[in-house]
């Protein structure tokens, strides 16, 4: 498939501080929900994370990886009532995006990614949370960030370009939508500036160009090429942009953390699965569907 289907691009406003990124995810995407026969509203709520992901990490200077999670704490759900458990989105610096998602009960009647997103409870239930996490630096560990997100709304959008107004302090707007076969977003900013360039700047512009993109349909969002959404809503602004990322499905898993994984448990336990396994353990992956498997030899050979 076309990357052009499968990018963030970048964008300013030119001679201003007012930055964007759109996104677009088709085959990635697909490729995440692909793994588990998820509900059609929560294959949306998926979508919709894994742009937000691509959106936020392109904010940052980071190389590294960014992750949005939703988890449901509430103490009062019936085991056997329809819920949300947790979902998670990531995209790393290199454009490699993936997801995961746990649920249970009856979906049937629940159609848009809101609806998968108030499944977390009632409203003050549910945990939102961004994880930026660099790359190791000179084999070392390098310090993470979690932000926590509050739960303004039902709908993704509405609660991220909140925390980044009241956490991080930057006017921000967030657009995002999702069919369930493709996804896409919009991510406009207006970037801290010195009171000596606020005189050259047009004040209307921030609130023209929210009013603007506020018009973009959730269809356009989602088909329609980034270069022919920006002429769309910007055509009367000098837009520059930049050289677009490619997006792709990425999984980090590896034989190696799952040698790791198996090293926890402890020899005895480990041989001890091993047996009741029918002499092999298999673990798998749930983002990208790989199996690791190890035998009773393999498994010996760990704790060698």
């Amino acid at each position: 498939m076309s990357s052009s289907q499968n990018l963030r691009q970048r964008f300013f406003i030119e001679n201003s501080p007012v930055r964007g990124d759109l996104v677009r995810l088709a085959d990635s995407y697909q490729a995440v929900i692909g793994q588990k026969n998820y509900p059609i509203a929560l294959q949306k709520l998926l979508g919709e994370m894994l742009v937000s992901a691509s959106l936020l990490i392109g904010t940052l200077k980071i190389n590294g990886r960014l992750s949005i999670q939703l988890q449901n704490n509430s103490e009062h759900s019936d085991n056997n009532s329809d819920r949300l458990n947790w979902a998670m989105a990531e995209c790393d610096s290199h454009g490699f995006v993936r997801g995961l998602a746990n649920w249970v009960g009856d979906w049937t009647t629940l159609t848009t990614a809101n609806d998968a997103f108030a499944k977390l409870g009632n409203t003050g239930e549910g945990v939102l949370f961004i994880n930026i996490q660099p790359d190791n630096a000179m084999g070392m560990q390098a310090e993470g960030y979690q932000g926590i997100v509050e739960r303004v709304a039902d709908n993704l959008a509405a609660c991220l370009a909140h925390y980044q107004q009241q956490s991080v302090q930057i006017p921000t707007l967030i657009n995002l939508a999702c069919d369930g076969e493709q996804a896409g977003g919009v991510l406009v900013q207006l970037l801290p500036h010195s009171e000596d360039e606020q005189e050259h700047i047009d004040n209307d512009l921030f609130p023209r160009l929210t009013m603007l993109t506020k018009t973009l349909k959730a269809d356009e969002l989602t088909q329609l090429p980034a270069r022919e959404i920006l002429y769309r809503l910007y055509h009367e602004e000098d837009v520059v942009t930049a050289e677009p990322v490619n997006l792709s499905f990425g999984c980090t898993c590896s034989a190696e953390k799952s040698t790791s994984a198996i090293f926890q448990l402890g020899k005895e336990q480990a041989l001890a699965i091993v047996d009741e396994q029918g002499g092999e353990i298999g673990l798998d992956c749930g983002f990208c569907g790989q199996i690791y498997r190890f035998d009773k030899q393999a498994v010996s050979d760990i704790f060698a």
